[in-house]
């Protein structure tokens, strides 16, 4: 299953511009979804998982396009649009997606099969407001069990600002409604409109279901419309304790009345106009509480970082009040998103990789640390581990892995490959990419070719030059590999 936690709701998203009809039916606009998971393989860069099936719910959005999960069609192969009562399965395309936040807008691929649909199916209005908890809602979709779509009904529970994916955070509404596998990507509806889409529920727990709210909907929407999604704006990384024991307010100075959070440290590199026991007193005008959190309404508490997307100005600065040894002051913090990692996230793409000899080089993703236990590098020496939250120093910057053991050859005689060991050199000379190193091993004139690496168990690996050439054909052909290296590293070795 793609990698979103137990996702088995619904996403559902409308344009504010569609108009009602006394006619219209919510269920005519929504979907069932048949998709192709083929997962990345990041051990075998080269190929994809066995293909899986797997079936969730989408929905009429404006633009003449559907609205799901990005769980639901993540590195799919291909993937259907069934409309309601129908047995036809019409073929789409995913034309935008974000993991981190798990929607995704696909688009019929035929031209005469979306005018045609969309002619029949109109889109479903989007509600601009939070519903209140305790407000009835019903989640539409097409769970497992069952053919004909599904209608299940409860109340909101809780409005939180929680994490998501890969880092980000959002809106978040708790509710009640009974939520199975297959309703993921669906809608969940109020007073005939659309207040959020289902995106995951808790297996272990009875009538517990998240629902993206339209907020976070709206957000997407608006993000992806120049074909690629950026992210809200967020805050470079500091470190904050809340503002509670009595002993620290008083070693503070603060009277009663002043709270919010204390600034203990940023990360490493980062400028920034806090000093070390600052107090975050407020985020534009909104008071921070010694927890954290801001009262939005009578009911409602929101962490802090939400109103960081409202009021971030187009200079990319964020206006904050704090206190420093008692006097209070405004500084201006840097908001930034798409931030150029060193180690970014993967989403919706499948590793690249490069064959050498034995080995198997890829740049490091943030799903690498997971799917091949890049976490040991944290004993072994590998600078990856201490970098994860780093943004590049220069522009290609990345760290480079052997993706598995060797392949099988004579070559590699007497050698092991200890975990997946971070290279640093190719012939004594430090490495600055994937990119880098294929270039260095494309350009030795010597006899011999050397890889030393960051981990202290891994030995360092030295190859007949020739002799590594010659292999690289055997292993290639033996292991039916049809590429040895991804394009942007073949046109390298090529040149």
């Amino acid at each position: 299953m793609p990698r979103i936690l137990i996702f088995l709701c619904t996403i559902l998203v409308c344009s504010p511009m569609a108009i009602a009809d006394d006619d219209f039916d919510a269920r005519d606009s929504i979907v069932k979804i048949f998709a192709t998971y083929r997962g990345a393989d990041f051990s075998r860069p080269w190929t994809k998982q066995s293909p899986q099936e797997f079936s969730g719910t989408g929905f009429v959005i404006d633009g003449n396009l559907i609205l799901t999960n990005a769980h639901v069609v993540e590195q799919s192969s291909q993937i259907f649009i069934q409309p309601p009562n129908s047995a036809d399965k019409l073929r789409a395309t995913v034309v935008g997606i974000s993991q981190a936040m798990d929607m995704a807008i696909l688009q019929l691929k035929k031209t005469s099969e979306r005018e045609e649909f969309h002619a029949d199916h109109p889109p479903l209005v989007l509600q601009g407001e939070l519903p209140a908890i305790g407000e009835t809602v019903q989640a539409i979709g097409y769970p497992v069990g069952g053919e004909q779509v599904s209608i299940t009904e409860g109340v909101v529970s809780r409005i939180e600002y929680t994490g998501y994916n890969m880092d980000a955070a959002g809106l978040r509404l708790q509710v009640d409604a009974a939520l199975n596998h297959g309703n993921s990507g669906g809608p969940v509806m109020m007073n005939d409109e659309v207040v959020g889409v289902v995106f995951s529920g808790i297996e272990y727990a009875e009538n517990i279901g998240y629902v993206i709210p339209t907020e976070e909907v709206l957000n997407f929407i608006t993000d992806i419309k120049d074909g690629t999604y950026d992210g809200p704006p967020t805050l470079d990384r500091f470190g904050f304790q809340t503002c509670e024991n009595d002993s620290l307010r008083d070693w503070l100075g603060l009277s009663k009345e002043q709270t919010g959070l204390v600034y203990i440290r940023a990360k490493e590199g980062i400028e920034t106009p806090l000093e070390k026991w600052d107090v975050i007193d407020k985020i534009g005008e909104f008071d921070i509480d010694n927890a954290g959190m801001v009262k939005l309404t009578d009911d409602l508490r929101l962490l802090w970082p939400y109103f960081i997307r409202q009021l971030t100005t187009e200079e990319g600065t964020v206006e904050m009040t704090i206190i420093r040894k008692g006097k209070s002051m405004q500084v201006d913090l840097v908001a930034r998103n798409n931030r150029d990692m060193v180690i970014p996230f993967i989403g919706n793409d499948y590793p690249e990789y490069f064959v050498i000899g034995p080995m198997i080089f890829t740049p490091i993703r943030r799903e690498h640390f997971f799917e091949l236990n890049l976490w040991y590098g944290v004993i072994d020496g590998s600078p990856a581990t201490l970098h994860i939250e780093d943004v590049k120093e220069y522009e290609g910057q990345e760290f480079v892995v052997i993706a598995s053991d060797f392949l099988p050859h004579p070559i590699t005689k007497g050698y092991d490959i200890s975990g997946s060991p971070t290279l640093k050199s190719v012939n004594g000379t430090d490495i600055k990419s994937l990119a880098h190193a294929v270039e260095l091993m494309r350009d030795t004139e010597g006899d011999f070719i050397e890889f030393a690496f960051f981990d202290r168990r891994q030995e360092t690996l030295i190859f007949n030059h020739d002799e590594l050439l010659e292999a690289t054909e055997e292993i290639l052909e033996d292991n039916s590999i049809r590429k040895q290296g991804s394009d942007r590293f073949m046109d390298i070795w090529e040149e």
